[in-house]
């Protein structure tokens, strides 16, 4: 089965961006969303669930099932409350999209405890708070005979898989995002539960608000956009469907494009049959350092 149809589905930051693309291309493929946005700003300061209620009218009126959900996804209760809106709307959870972000982006050395901390919350415990009450409630279906497949889609960013200078905090928390997905796919693969992540490149508030990339993703002449963050979905829908053979996976994605991205990998190796010194791994290690 590739469509979505009849599958509950939450799908966090969904008011704006990405997860409002998401929700309305899995509404448009018989899924029943759950539209979670939290309605802060870039930085996560405020709140507004106008954008969640936004999203659900469109789908609504384009003959789509969407409920609202504003909880803060990084609280305890609030996540908790998320997948209880689900149950409670249709029943059941079949798939978690974890979206929502912030930003906060300084240098290291100008970065505050505050926008270190806020970030890595949102982010990080973001992702983490759900999915641990999907899980659970998972784990209980699964044991009561009620088995289907279940799906988890996070989402990283290149920020971190690949080390972006001044984003110290938001690359950790996407590097670790990418990680707990790894995790999730072998914890919960008992109670058929899959866990992927993606790693999008797409015009979006948190990317336009990064000093010049608005001019880099400003939508071309003609042919595909390559930064329109509605080429993004078709992915996470696909990674959502129960015929889904991935677990554990991360994959990139921007226009066109979708690569699968390699995790960590043991590379140039020194060795010997007694205890290293100082010294002779200065001597050992130095071809590597010089090939690199």
């Amino acid at each position: 089965m590739t469509s979505l149809d009849g599958r509950v589905a939450i799908i966090t930051g969904a008011g704006r961006g990405l997860g409002r693309e998401h929700a309305l291309l899995f509404a448009s493929l018989g899924a029943r969303v759950v539209v979670n946005d939290h309605g802060g700003d870039n930085d996560g300061s405020g709140s507004d669930e106008t954008p969640a209620e936004e999203v659900v009218a469109e789908i609504r009126a384009a003959g789509g099932e969407a409920v609202a959900n504003g909880d803060d996804v990084a609280d305890w209760e609030g996540a908790r409350r998320l997948v209880a809106t689900a149950i409670d709307a249709y029943g059941d959870l079949d798939v978690l999209v974890n979206n929502a972000g912030i930003l906060r982006d300084r240098t290291i050395v100008n970065m505050t405890e505050a926008e270190w901390d806020d970030v890595i919350a949102v982010h990080l415990k973001g992702h983490f708070a759900p999915t641990r009450h999907a899980a659970v409630h998972w784990r209980s279906e699964h044991k009561s005979g009620r088995t289907r497949r279940r799906s988890l889609v996070h989402t990283a960013s290149t920020s971190g898989l690949f080390s972006n200078p001044g984003q110290a905090n938001y690359g950790a928390a996407k590097s670790g995002i990418a990680t707990f997905s790894q995790i999730a796919a072998k914890e919960l693969t008992r109670y058929d539960v899959v866990s992927n992540c993606i790693a999008p490149a797409a015009r979006t508030r948190l990317t336009l608000a990064t000093p010049g990339l608005e001019d880099i993703m400003a939508p071309g002449a003609g042919g595909l956009d390559d930064w329109d963050p509605a080429n993004v979905s078709p992915l996470v829908a696909y990674l959502s469907t129960e015929s889904c053979p991935f677990n554990g996976e991360t994959f990139f994605a921007q226009g066109g494009v979708v690569k699968r991205v390699d995790t960590w990998a043991m590379a140039d190796t020194v060795e010997r049959n007694e205890q290293w010194t100082v010294e002779s791994l200065a001597e050992a290690l130095a071809p590597i350092a010089e090939a690199n």
